[in-house]
C-alpha cells in the first residue's frame, strides 16, 4: 500500500519542518567553515613565525603587515588583533586538526603552504603541539567544532587556565549555551563556585535551568559570521521590521531638516574590549563639527539604554575625534505604546558657546518626540 496523501495541515507541517531542519544545517555549515578558516589562518601564521624563509624581515610587525596587505586584498576580519586571536586559537585547540572536517580541507585548499602543513600535522601528537600546561582532559574536537561558534571560542580563549577552559567547554555543550550565556556564566564565576560546591550536580542543574540556549538564528547574526559572509550589519542586526522602518524614516527626517546633518553609517560596528556593538545611526554635523550618534529602542526607556549610548559616545570621543572636532553627541529615542522619550547625551562638553549652538542647530526634544509619535502611528506600531 502506497503512502497516504497528506492534508493541508500536513503540507504546512512538512514545509515548516523542512525549512527549520535545512536552515539549521546551513547555519551549522557556515559556522564550521568560519571556525576552520580562522584556525587555518592561525596555523599559517604560527608556521610562518617559526619557519618562514623571510620571517626576520617582519619580526614583531608581522601581524600589522599581514593585516594591512590582506585588507588591501579586501579580505574581511583580518585586523591585527584578530590575527593574533586566530594564532592563539590554533595554539590552544590543535586537536581541531583531527576532525573529519579539518582533514577534508586538502581538497579545498590545494596551495603549497597547506600541502606542507597537512603532511606535517598528522605526525604531530596533541601532546607535542600543545603547551605543557594544557594537558587537561579534552572535550572531543568534533563536538567542539560542530556545536560551538567561533564567538564561543573567542570567549573561551580569554581563560588562561586550560582546566577551566575545558570545564566551560563541557558545560557549554551540556547546556547548549548561547555566547551570551557563556559570558554570563564566566562572569559569575561558575567554575569557581562549582569547585567549592559539595553538590556539583545540583549547582549544574540550577545553572542550566534558566540558561539561554544557542540557536541557528544566533549563529547567523554573529558578527564574525556576517563579516565572513560579506553581509552588511543592517542586513542581520535589525531587531524588528518596525525598528527597521523607523530607522529609515528617522534618517530621512534628519537629512530633510537641513541643519547640517551628513549621513555616515547605519548599524555602525564598534569593537570595544573584544566585543562587537552597533550604533543605529551615525551622522556628522558640519555646523556643530561633531558626530551625532542615534540609538533607537523599540521599547520603554531603561537606564541600560542610556549607559549603552554613553559608552558609544565616549568611544567616539576617544577614537573618532579629529583636530577641530567638538565632542560627539548621543540621542536616545525610545518608543512603546505611543509614548516617546528623547534623551540627549552631551558627554562632558564644557564649551558654553558650543552648547548654545547645539541647542539651536539640533532638533528639539519635542520635535523629535512628535516625529517619533507620528512615524510609529504610520507604521502601525502604536498598539504594540
Amino acid at each position: 500500500m502506497g503512502p497516504q496523501p497528506i492534508d493541508f495541515t500536513g503540507l504546512i507541517t512538512a514545509i515548516r519542518q523542512t525549512d527549520a531542519a535545512l536552515a539549521e544545517q546551513a547555519a551549522r555549515a557556515v559556522n564550521i567553515s568560519l571556525t576552520l578558516r580562522n584556525w587555518c589562518i592561525g596555523c599559517y601564521l604560527a608556521e610562518f613565525e617559526q619557519n618562514g624563509s623571510d620571517r626576520a624581515q617582519y619580526g614583531t610587525r608581522l601581524m600589522d603587515e599581514v593585516s594591512a596587505r590582506l585588507s588591501q586584498e579586501e579580505v574581511s576580519g583580518v585586523a591585527a588583533r584578530s590575527l593574533r586571536q586566530y594564532r592563539q586559537f590554533y595554539q590552544a585547540y590543535p586537536q581541531i586538526w583531527q576532525t573529519p572536517s579539518a582533514k577534508s580541507l586538502g581538497t579545498l585548499l590545494p596551495d603549497p603552504i597547506w600541502q606542507t602543513l597537512s603532511a606535517k600535522l598528522p605526525g604531530i601528537s596533541i601532546r607535542e603541539m600543545a603547551s605543557p600546561e594544557s594537558q587537561a582532559p579534552r572535550v572531543p574536537a568534533h563536538l567542539l567544532l560542530d556545536r560551538l561558534s567561533f564567538s564561543h571560542f573567542a570567549e573561551l580563549l580569554q581563560l588562561g587556565d586550560p582546566l577551566q577552559r575545558g570545564f566551560y567547554e563541557a558545560e557549554c555543550l551540556r547546556g547548549n549555551w548561547s555566547v551570551r550565556e557563556l559570558k554570563r556564566q564566566i562572569a559569575t564565576q561558575y567554575y569557581q563556585r562549582s569547585s567549592l560546591s559539595t553538590d556539583k550536580a545540583a549547582l549544574a542543574a540550577l545553572a542550566n535551568s534558566g540558561a539561554e540556549q544557542a540557536s541557528s538564528l544566533q549563529i547567523i547574526r554573529d558578527p564574525y559570521v556576517f563579516e565572513f559572509l560579506g553581509l552588511k550589519p543592517r542586513e542581520v542586526m535589525s531587531e524588528s521590521h518596525l525598528e527597521d522602518a523607523l530607522l529609515d524614516k528617522l534618517q530621512a527626517f534628519l537629512l530633510e531638516l537641513g541643519h547640517g546633518f551628513c549621513f555616515e553609517a547605519c548599524q555602525k560596528r564598534l569593537l570595544i574590549g573584544g566585543e562587537h556593538f552597533f550604533v543605529d545611526l551615525v551622522f556628522y554635523h558640519r555646523i556643530l563639527k561633531c558626530h551625532v550618534l542615534i540609538e533607537l529602542k523599540n521599547d520603554a526607556f531603561s537606564h541600560e539604554h542610556l549607559g549603552q549610548l554613553n559608552a558609544y559616545v565616549s568611544y567616539y570621543k576617544q577614537h573618532h575625534m579629529t583636530e577641530g572636532d567638538q565632542p560627539p553627541i548621543g540621542i536616545l529615542l525610545c518608543t512603546r505604546k505611543n509614548t516617546e522619550l528623547v534623551q540627549y547625551a552631551l558627554a562632558d562638553m564644557s564649551n558654553q558657546l558650543f552648547v548654545s549652538r547645539y541647542q539651536v542647530q539640533l532638533p528639539g526634544k519635542a520635535e523629535m518626540a512628535a516625529f517619533l509619535h507620528k512615524a510609529v502611528e504610520e507604521l502601525g506600531g502604536g498598539d504594540e
